[in-house]
């Protein structure tokens, strides 16, 4: 073989692998491109109002003292989740929340109803006529009766006691210790018209029913 054939033959040999060597470099730089990352915005305007309405309707059940144990964590776990731009989850963390107030509210609406119809269904209790009771002891009279603080604090009241209890006193002037009068509320008129007697019933005698106070309890 003649020299100029094995220079022709080295040529290609060294061409062959300098490609082969090229090729395999120019494989091992090759990268695979990579998406560029969404960028968090933090929560919609969905999410937001969601968040709002149910921390709104929590402070009202909050207010009524109807809170729920876990709704304001619920509440919480929303807004950590539209913070992380997890929208979806965060709506439907917020939409419980709100759920739950609404119905603590209407628990409480509940019940205030039964209690207003079960006030509504009590008997009425017929208020008396009286402030309470007195005992005559030895010394008393109407006068002084009436005049005590725990009964009218008022002398000139006398005569309400002695209307009261007509049945058994027959003379204004002369009770008995032992007796048991019911003491009667003094309403305006009625007491206007006691202490009016009082000033204006003129002489008496003890023993006797003066017509005076005949007149006042026949009024």
């Amino acid at each position: 073989m003649k020299s100029t054939d094995l220079l022709k033959i080295a040529a290609i040999a060294v061409f062959t692998t300098s490609f082969a060597v090229g090729c395999a470099s120019g494989g091992s730089e090759e990268t695979v491109p990579v998406e560029d990352a969404v960028e968090c915005t933090g929560a919609t305007p969905e999410v937001k109002n969601a968040i709002y309405a149910a921390k709104l309707k929590n402070a009202r059940a909050r207010n009524l003292g109807y809170e729920w144990r876990d709704t304001a964590k619920i509440i919480k776990e929303a807004e950590q989740a539209a913070a992380d731009c997890e929208n979806v989850r965060a709506k439907i963390l917020a939409d419980k929340a709100e759920q739950q107030a609404a119905d603590a509210i209407a628990q409480y609406n509940t019940e205030q109803e039964a209690v207003t119809d079960s006030s509504a269904d009590a008997p009425k209790v017929e208020e008396s006529m009286y402030i309470g009771g007195y005992l005559v002891v030895s010394g008393d009279n109407l006068w002084s009766i009436a005049g005590q603080g725990s009964v009218y604090g008022n002398p000139y009241q006398w005569p309400l006691i002695y209307k009261a209890n007509s049945g058994q006193i027959k003379d204004a002037d002369l009770i008995f210790p032992g007796q048991y009068f019911n003491i009667p509320k003094a309403t305006g008129s009625e007491s206007a018209a006691a202490v009016e007697h009082a000033k204006t019933r003129g002489a008496w005698t003890v023993g006797e029913t003066e017509a005076s106070d005949i007149q006042y309890l026949n009024q």
